[in-house]
Protein backbone atom coordinates (compact mmCIF):
# COMPACT_ATOMS: atom_id res chain seq x y z
CA UNK A 1 0.00 0.00 0.00
CA UNK A 2 1.22 3.61 -0.91
CA UNK A 3 3.00 5.51 1.95
CA UNK A 4 1.36 8.87 1.45
CA UNK A 5 -2.13 10.05 0.42
CA UNK A 6 -0.70 11.52 -3.13
CA UNK A 7 0.48 8.40 -3.85
CA UNK A 8 -2.90 6.80 -2.80
CA UNK A 9 -4.61 9.17 -5.46
CA UNK A 10 -2.02 8.32 -8.23
CA UNK A 11 -2.69 4.82 -7.80
CA UNK A 12 -5.43 2.85 -10.05
CA UNK A 13 -8.03 1.90 -6.93
CA UNK A 14 -10.26 -1.33 -7.26
CA UNK A 15 -13.51 -1.77 -4.85
CA UNK A 16 -11.75 -4.16 -3.21
CA UNK A 17 -8.90 -1.78 -2.11
CA UNK A 18 -11.03 -0.28 0.05
CA UNK A 19 -11.14 -3.42 2.49
CA UNK A 20 -7.34 -2.88 3.22
CA UNK A 21 -7.79 0.84 3.02
CA UNK A 22 -10.71 1.34 5.69
CA UNK A 23 -9.80 -1.75 7.55
CA UNK A 24 -6.51 -2.77 6.91
CA UNK A 25 -7.47 -6.52 5.78
CA UNK A 26 -5.21 -8.50 4.63
CA UNK A 27 -5.16 -10.84 1.09
CA UNK A 28 -6.64 -13.83 3.27
CA UNK A 29 -9.21 -11.57 4.85
CA UNK A 30 -10.58 -10.33 1.62
CA UNK A 31 -10.08 -14.41 0.69
CA UNK A 32 -12.35 -15.62 2.72
CA UNK A 33 -14.74 -12.86 2.56
CA UNK A 34 -15.28 -13.48 -1.24
CA UNK A 35 -15.63 -17.40 -0.13
CA UNK A 36 -18.32 -16.26 1.88
CA UNK A 37 -20.26 -13.63 -0.90
CA UNK A 38 -20.01 -16.39 -2.95
CA UNK A 39 -21.37 -19.15 -1.18
CA UNK A 40 -24.93 -20.30 -1.57
CA UNK A 41 -25.75 -20.23 2.12
CA UNK A 42 -23.80 -19.71 5.53
CA UNK A 43 -20.50 -21.50 6.23
CA UNK A 44 -18.39 -22.75 9.08
CA UNK A 45 -15.41 -22.32 9.66
CA UNK A 46 -14.22 -25.65 7.99
CA UNK A 47 -15.96 -24.85 5.07
CA UNK A 48 -14.19 -21.44 4.64
CA UNK A 49 -11.40 -22.96 5.18
CA UNK A 50 -11.78 -25.94 2.84
CA UNK A 51 -12.86 -23.10 -0.08
CA UNK A 52 -9.40 -20.56 1.11
CA UNK A 53 -7.10 -23.64 1.32
CA UNK A 54 -6.05 -22.84 4.83
CA UNK A 55 -6.08 -24.41 8.00
CA UNK A 56 -8.68 -23.89 9.93
CA UNK A 57 -6.85 -21.91 12.91
CA UNK A 58 -5.40 -19.70 10.02
CA UNK A 59 -9.20 -19.34 8.88
CA UNK A 60 -10.78 -18.27 12.09
CA UNK A 61 -8.56 -15.41 12.51
CA UNK A 62 -9.26 -13.80 9.45
CA UNK A 63 -13.23 -14.15 9.92
CA UNK A 64 -12.85 -13.03 13.57
CA UNK A 65 -10.97 -9.66 11.68
CA UNK A 66 -14.25 -9.83 9.41
CA UNK A 67 -16.23 -9.81 12.01
CA UNK A 68 -14.87 -7.12 14.18
CA UNK A 69 -15.07 -4.95 10.59
CA UNK A 70 -18.92 -5.59 10.45
CA UNK A 71 -17.86 -7.31 6.98
CA UNK A 72 -19.80 -10.79 7.61
CA UNK A 73 -22.77 -11.91 10.59
CA UNK A 74 -22.31 -14.40 13.03
CA UNK A 75 -25.15 -16.96 13.43
CA UNK A 76 -25.44 -19.51 16.73
CA UNK A 77 -27.40 -22.74 15.16
CA UNK A 78 -27.88 -25.42 17.89
CA UNK A 79 -28.37 -28.84 17.45
CA UNK A 80 -31.28 -30.60 18.64
CA UNK A 81 -29.00 -33.43 21.49
CA UNK A 82 -27.35 -30.23 22.93
CA UNK A 83 -25.15 -28.15 21.98
CA UNK A 84 -24.21 -25.68 19.00
CA UNK A 85 -21.73 -24.22 16.04
CA UNK A 86 -21.34 -20.77 14.41
CA UNK A 87 -22.19 -19.98 10.43
CA UNK A 88 -20.61 -17.24 8.83
CA UNK A 89 -22.58 -14.90 6.11
CA UNK A 90 -21.89 -11.64 4.52
CA UNK A 91 -23.20 -8.30 5.78
CA UNK A 92 -25.36 -6.24 3.56
CA UNK A 93 -23.45 -4.70 1.51
CA UNK A 94 -25.50 -1.39 1.34
CA UNK A 95 -24.82 -1.46 4.88
CA UNK A 96 -21.49 -1.89 4.73
CA UNK A 97 -21.00 0.97 2.70
CA UNK A 98 -22.64 3.26 4.37
CA UNK A 99 -20.50 2.60 7.58
CA UNK A 100 -17.24 3.12 5.29
CA UNK A 101 -19.13 6.43 3.67
CA UNK A 102 -19.53 7.56 7.93
CA UNK A 103 -15.84 6.32 8.64
CA UNK A 104 -14.93 8.56 5.43
CA UNK A 105 -16.67 11.87 6.78
CA UNK A 106 -15.29 10.95 10.49
CA UNK A 107 -11.71 10.92 8.56
CA UNK A 108 -12.28 14.15 7.00
CA UNK A 109 -13.55 16.07 9.52
CA UNK A 110 -10.69 15.03 11.56
CA UNK A 111 -8.22 15.89 8.62
CA UNK A 112 -9.58 19.15 8.25
CA UNK A 113 -9.20 20.10 11.66
CA UNK A 114 -5.57 18.52 11.74
CA UNK A 115 -5.33 21.40 8.43
CA UNK A 116 -6.63 24.26 10.59
CA UNK A 117 -4.16 23.35 13.72
CA UNK A 118 -1.60 23.20 12.00
CA UNK A 119 -2.50 26.04 9.98
CA UNK A 120 -2.38 28.24 13.36
CA UNK A 121 0.86 26.26 14.80
CA UNK A 122 2.96 27.19 11.47
CA UNK A 123 1.25 30.90 10.74
CA UNK A 124 3.88 33.57 11.58
CA UNK A 125 2.87 36.83 13.71
CA UNK A 126 4.59 39.56 11.17
CA UNK A 127 2.41 38.06 8.37
CA UNK A 128 -0.91 37.35 10.15
CA UNK A 129 0.27 41.20 11.04
CA UNK A 130 0.73 42.04 7.61
CA UNK A 131 -2.64 40.36 6.19
CA UNK A 132 -4.90 42.34 8.75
Amino acid sequence: MPDSMSEQLQRDMECEGLLECFHGLKQLDKDCYQALVSAEEALTIDEVAERVDRERSTAYRAVQRLLKAGFIQKEQINYEQGGYYHVYRPTDPSQIADDMQRMLNDWYAKMGQLIGEFEEKYDRPERAAAES
